[in-house]
């Protein structure tokens, strides 16, 4: 299969959305989708069009908006939102603010082939200055793609990337409901620790563990980084990415370390509430409260007890401007103490869910390098 370089101006009129109606009053529950720059990301972790804002289209005519049809092909093209390489094709006709570039396929059949294109050629090459990410029509305009000249063979190497992508959505979909399905299980087995509707007994943190907050070795010092002790910080819970950095013996004597199946929750800036546990020994910042559990509380159980009480780690840190829950506060949290019997049998089923999901997130690493070699033998001409 022979590709040539071709502008994207050869394949799809490229367009700008309009600017955004300032007034509430201007949106409404019906009409058509308003698509924003920071829709993108939602809309390609499942969100539907319908859950944006709707214009009806005389309150779209009064704010300059045209409506671009199915098949549009959207990326962002200034703020930092450009940065991020989201690239999305509307499933129905929308409205689409200024910030957005739109391509519209000259031929419909071309839509899903642009998609794949771009994730291939990412127009973020196009921004000139990181700083003040802004991509101009016209380069758009001239950004050369790979592309087959016949339609046909364009439409066969997108439908042959959107099968594997469908197989990656649903390997997604499924570790989605496995992360659901632990919630259900404690709940099912001890009820909402909000409301404690069991009546089991209340402890403080304080009387169920030993609870500590973390250090950062000083960077200036040699040494301290780069060894076998893995130094946690905010990102880096909640994640299933491996953790970022980590700390030579001689940094972690100057950091506060843990035992492995401490719950680690953060407790100072952005991501306060976030949890996690230490797979082992490990090492943690200070923006990171952690708490050993004593003999009452399993570690499973504790990791997810803390998980429920998110919004209260939130409210109670929201009294400043950099959001900050203090370990003594954080000691007071209380939380229910169900018997210890029935915490190991949470435990047992927790480890069946976390053996699943492993199996899954496998399964999807070896469909992303499957994706992704089919996408460079794609644009290769080797499909």
């Amino acid at each position: 299969m022979n590709l040539q370089a071709v502008p994207l101006s050869s394949l799809a009129e490229v367009r700008s959305g309009g600017g955004a109606p300032q007034e509430a009053t201007a949106f409404t529950a019906t009409g058509h989708p308003f698509v924003r720059a920071g829709s993108l990301s939602k809309l390609l972790d499942g969100a539907s069009e319908e859950s944006l804002e709707q214009l009806e289209p005389a309150a779209a005519e009064k704010h300059g908006l045209k409506l671009f049809p199915v098949g549009t092909v959207l990326f962002a093209k200034s703020g930092m939102s450009a940065t991020k390489g989201h690239i999305y094709r509307l499933r129905h006709p929308a409205y689409v603010v200024n910030h957005l570039a739109a391509l519209v396929p000259y031929d419909p059949g071309d839509s899903a082939f642009l998609v794949r294109a771009l994730e291939r050629f990412p127009p973020t090459v196009l921004i000139k200055d990181p700083a003040y990410p802004s991509i101009r029509l016209g380069d758009i305009e001239d950004m050369k793609v790979l592309a087959p000249h016949d339609p046909a063979e364009r439409r066969r190497i997108a439908e042959v990337l959107d099968r594997a992508e469908a197989l990656r959505a649903k390997r997604r979909a499924a570790l989605a409901q496995l992360d659901t399905l632990t919630q259900a299980l404690f709940l099912d087995l001890f009820g909402d620790p909000a409301t404690n509707p069991k009546g089991w007994p209340r402890k403080s943190l304080k009387e169920l563990g030993k609870v500590t907050t973390g250090g950062t070795p000083p960077s200036a010092t040699a040494g301290m980084f780069d060894g076998p002790i893995p130094f946690i910080t905010p990102g880096d819970l909640e994640s299933d990415a491996p953790v970022k950095r980590s700390l030579t013996e001689a940094g972690a004597a100057k950091s506060v370390t843990v035992r492995p199946g401490a719950t680690l929750v953060c407790c100072i800036g952005a991501t306060i509430g976030k949890t996690g546990k230490a797979m082992v020994s490990s090492a943690f910042n200070q923006q990171i409260n952690a708490v050993e559990w004593g003999a009452e509380i399993d570690d499973s159980y504790g990791l997810a007890v803390l998980r429920f009480f998110k919004p209260t780690i939130i409210a109670w840190g929201a009294s400043t401007t950099l959001p900050i829950l203090k370990k003594s506060a954080f000691e007071r949290i209380e939380v229910p103490v169900p018997p210890l019997k029935l915490q190991t049998e949470f435990s047992r089923r927790v480890e069946v869910v976390e053996g699943l999901t492993g199996q899954h997130r496998q399964s999807l690493t070896n469909l992303d390098e499957l994706f992704g070699a089919l996408q460079h033998r794609a644009f290769r001409g080797e499909l």
